[in-house]
């Protein structure tokens, strides 16, 4: 444990040595100013960035600022603000001289949403934690396959392929179990997408990155705004907005296996109306294990009311087709090497559908007071036929069919003629108002954020036994209904102590109350109802100061939070298992700064103390998933780390015609059990404080290498590595002969891009994309139920064309 901190300790206390290097020999002067709105009101708060730097400084109590340090000569100022039209002055700096510049800020309708951070530079800038955001631009540099390539490149962040599409996000931060990103709360222009956000949190619905316009990710203790899961982070994907003049995008690409993928949208802006609609469509033949189809259609509508009031809504539409499955190879089958892309389970089927809605409205009360007020609703159906099988032969069973080598131990699957059809339908809606004020006290210049949030949902669940002749029906074996009710009330308030330092202190309020209502388990009547309750105090506070123009510390504690699954907390019986919210102390501190135009540097320490694990019943999270599974609190672990990100522009640092840029982000981290917890292992119990949670890489890098020419040609490599990992708590060496156990080697990947933008129509963009360059063989998971084989080599094509 010493080793770690004092290594801990060694990389801050280099990363501060770097921070007097930024300090530039030239010649330098000011700029001030004051900001108003067009009735005269003072604003305060609002950002103010030199153009083409992250360098920036916000209004005080007076719409006063002052920039300094700013390189002399010719350069552009801008003044921007939410709800207001962002301006623009250029202006002639003198070297050791003031140069005032006054804004007048008109009042513009952006469609209304919830946003973590925003995606302007400052506002990054600003944040007490660490945060990052994902830009539209990026995502298309990557041309990702699956949404997990995107998120590789954000540290902290461990993604794990399922089927090598995305379709199903799982997501671990820091060390916790990505295990369909049920430790990460995941929002879509800030409203909950999970498919119950208390009970059942899991990812089976995964927003589609193909039609995403930025990611935004918040893992400090400005995530205690949000909820209901607040120790892993979270995560908002954000979607195009109406645009101010008629724009329309076509987006086709197509690849091995039948892959296909194709999104045409369109939008445009006539007086107070907006509207955006997006279609999307997605599908493969076989691509790797894969059969799938997705429709994907999305609309916004924004309208003005009047000069205070805005609302907008968003409809959401979603289906899809595919033979997703929990079975993989067992660990005989994996070294033989012959069965890594054969289908184990043909007949197994995947059907989601999904509609969403939602309704936003903006009421600007005055220039520093805001009521968001948001109401949304969705409805999923996840129904999942499975065939079932064993791991080893049964004497007192017929099967369908044997897959691999049955003389070889653990190297056959036996199918039977029996299938386990999951259906389930999920109904959650909520209505959130959300204040937001720019207030001065005692001097002082405040930034006051409060809400409160209601949330109903309920989930409806059958399974049902049915044979691979007739697998859409069957006897009914078990039916139950989950309720949930839901309050929670929050507030955050950021000091400006000063110019430089600001203190923001907050705190959340859960309260939970479910049940669980059994009318058939194991193919019998019941009349099991149970509920139960939580409340918990959620406080975090974080801080930020500027050093300097562009280069910031940052630093915070907050308290984790997670609700238990209400099926872990009431069981098959009706016990409540009196199960506590999962909860952790996060704290974290670093640096991010520009320490010149084109050099970017962030560090960050974070630990993590998770006092009360639960351990799931589900099997995609590694439990037993029997009916009459009985959990405990349990699992206390510490995760302890360092995230960096270093990115180079050489077209800034060198001031060339071409385009050079390399982004590195690295995360070390050891995630361990930190207290007595026995587990069985051959009729023996066994301890296994000291070992790496399951899921846990020591090591995560991800480096892109982008060349721009002047003639419109682009180069991209992205190299991705992924540390050693096991896939059992007891972190055995060997994998089992059910291959659900084990260590995963490190592996390392590299992709490549080629973009070209045709001469005779600048709008139009050709591509060729290589995922698994060197087609590497690597182990991406052992779960649910067996090993996962990565994407092998995967080329596609495509053409993006705007107009």
């Amino acid at each position: 444990m010493n080793i770690r901190y004092t290594s801990l300790l060694i990389l801050l206390f280099l990363s501060f040595l770097c921070l007097p290097l930024s300090a530039l020999a030239q010649q330098t002067g000011m700029v001030s100013g004051t900001v108003t709105s067009g009735s005269g009101e003072t604003l305060i708060g609002v950002n103010i960035l030199v153009k083409g730097t992250d360098s920036g400084t916000s209004t005080n109590i007076q719409g006063r600022y002052l920039l300094e340090q700013v390189p002399a000569g010719q350069v552009t100022v801008v003044a921007s603000y939410v709800g207001f039209k962002a301006e623009e002055r250029t202006v002639t700096v003198q070297p050791g001289q003031e140069t005032v510049v006054n804004f007048v800020l008109s009042r513009i309708f952006d469609m209304p949403g919830i946003t973590l951070i925003g995606q302007q530079p400052e506002r990054l800038e600003r944040v007490p934690g660490s945060a990052s955001v994902v830009t539209e631009q990026q995502i298309t540099q990557i041309a990702p396959v699956s949404g997990h390539e995107v998120f590789r490149r954000i540290p902290g962040i461990h993604a794990v392929e399922e089927e090598g599409l995305g379709l199903r996000a799982n997501i671990g931060v820091r060390g916790l179990d990505p295990s369909k990103s049920r430790s990460v709360l995941m929002l879509e222009d800030g409203i909950p997408v999970a498919l119950a956000p208390y009970g059942e949190p899991e990812m089976y619905y995964t927003p589609s990155m193909d039609r995403m316009a930025g990611v935004e990710v918040v893992k400090g203790s400005g995530s205690i705004l949000f909820g209901p899961q607040t120790f892993g982070g979270v995560v908002n994907f954000i979607t195009a907005d109406p645009p101010p003049v008629p724009t329309a995008t076509i987006h086709l690409r197509g690849g091995e296996g039948g892959f296909f993928t194709s999104r045409l949208s369109y939008g445009n802006t006539v007086g107070n109306t907006g509207v955006q609609v997006n279609y999307l469509r997605r599908q493969g033949d076989e691509v790797g294990l894969l059969n799938f189809g997705v429709h994907d259609l999305s609309s916004k509508l924004k309208l003005v009311l009047g000069d205070r009031s805005v609302v907008g809504v968003k409809l959401g539409f979603y289906d899809e087709t595919s033979n997703s499955t929990y079975v993989g190879l067992t660990q005989a089958m994996y070294d033989g090497g012959l069965l890594d892309f054969t289908h184990l389970a043909p007949d197994d089927i995947l059907d989601i559908r999904r509609y969403s809605a939602s309704v936003t409205h903006d009421f600007f009360m005055n220039e520093n007071v805001t009521l968001r007020t948001t109401a949304y609703g969705y409805t999923t159906t996840r129904n999942w036929s499975r065939q079932d099988f064993d791991t080893t032969f049964n004497p007192n069973r017929d099967y369908a069919r044997i897959i691999g080598d049955d003389s070889v131990a653990g190297g056959a699957l036996f199918f039977r003629n029996t299938t386990g059809n999951r259906n389930r339908q999920f109904e959650v809606f909520g209505i959130e108002p959300r204040l937001s004020v720019n207030y001065v006290f005692g001097g002082i210049t405040n930034e006051f954020d409060a809400g409160m949030r209601y949330l109903y949902e309920r989930a409806f669940e059958q399974r049902v036994d049915g044979t691979i002749n007739s697998p859409q029906s069957g006897l009914l074996r078990d039916d139950e209904i989950r309720t949930g009710h839901a309050v929670s009330a929050f507030f955050q308030n950021r000091f400006n102590l000063t110019d430089a330092f600001s203190v923001t202190p907050g705190l959340r309020v859960e309260y939970f109350d479910y049940s669980r209502d059994i009318r058939r388990l194991g193919n019998a009547e019941q009349t099991v109802m149970r509920s139960d309750d939580l409340v918990e105090f959620i406080p975090g506070v974080g801080f930020n100061y500027q050093l300097r123009d562009g280069v910031a510390m940052y630093g915070g504690v907050h308290r984790g939070f997670g609700p238990p699954r209400v099926k872990d907390a009431i069981s098959a019986l009706g016990v409540s298992e009196e199960l506590d919210a999962e909860t952790s102390w996060n704290f974290e501190a670093g640096t991010r700064a520009q320490l010149y135009p084109g050099l970017f540097v962030e560090l960050t320490g974070f630990y993590m103390n998770f006092t009360n694990q639960i351990i799931p019943v589900a099997e995609a999270a590694g439990g037993s998933g029997a009916p009459g599974a009985s959990l405990t609190n349990g699992g206390e672990t510490e995760h302890l780390g360092v995230e960096t990100t270093l990115g180079l522009n050489f077209q800034q640092l060198l001031n060339t015609s071409w385009l050079v840029e390399l982004n590195t982000t690295a995360t070390w981290v050891q995630a361990e059990f930190s207290s007595d917890r026995f587990v069985n292992s051959g009729g023996e119990a066994v301890n296994v404080k000291g070992n790496s949670v399951p899921y846990a890489p020591e090591w995560l890098v991800n480096t892109e290498l982008g060349i721009g020419t002047p003639f419109g040609l682009g180069l991209s490599l992205i190299g991705t590595y992924i540390g050693k990992q096991y896939g059992d708590v007891l972190n055995r060496e060997e994998g089992t002969l059910d291959g659900r156990g084990g260590a995963i080697p490190a592996y390392f990947v590299l992709d490549g891009r080629a973009t070209y933008v045709i001469p005779q129509f600048s709008n139009a963009t050709v591509n060729v994309s290589v995922k698994n360059l060197l087609d590497e063989r690597y182990i991406v998971s052992r779960r649910p139920q067996g090993i996962r084989v990565g994407l092998p080599r995967f080329v596609t094509a495509g053409v993006d064309i705007r107009f």
